[in-house]
This record gives structure tokens, sequence and C-alpha cells, in this order.
């Protein structure tokens, strides 16, 4: 029963969405049509507002940095090492 409605038969998959949850053609034709009318400017990529503070997320990218630049190199490699051991143990389970 694949001509059926969507959602009507279980088995079939429903409608991939995208990383904000719009709507996306099922079909890979269909979502390269898409990419392309987007990349030519004859439809707009729906980008809806994430509800995050745009200044938070600014100082935010800045973080890192500012706080590995503060460390001592022995402290980045003492949390380096820590990382692939958790990362080695991770694999192993």
């Amino acid at each position: 029963m694949r001509g059926s409605a969507a959602g009507a038969n279980p088995e079939l998959p429903d409608m991939p969405k995208g990383p904000k949850g719009e709507k996306r053609p099922a079909d890979v034709i269909g979502l390269a049509v898409m990419v392309g009318k987007i990349a030519t400017g004859e439809i707009e990529d729906a980008v809806e507002d994430d509800g995050k503070d745009k200044a938070a997320q600014a100082l935010g990218s800045k973080g890192g940095k500012a706080r590995a630049e503060s460390m001592t190199p022995e402290r980045r490699a003492e949390i380096a090492r820590k990382a692939a051991r958790l990362r080695w143990a991770a694999k192993s389970d």
C-alpha cells in the first residue's frame, strides 16, 4: 500500500524535517531542486528564530578561545589526555 495517503501506512517513514523542524522534500530530486532554487534566489530559505540571544551567542563563541589562552600548556595537555582516555574507554564498551 505504498500509494496510500501520508501517515496511513505505519511502515512508511514520515516526511523528513530540516534542522529547525521545517518540512523538506522527501525525495532526492525534489530536495536538489529546492536547494538550487534557494541558491539562485528563486525562493527564500525559511529559517526561524531559534529563540537564543544573539549577544550571548557571540560571547559564547569567544569563551573557548579565552579559556584556552588563560590555561597553561600543561593544563591543556592534561585535559586532552583525560578526554582521550574517556573516548577510548567508551569505544571499548
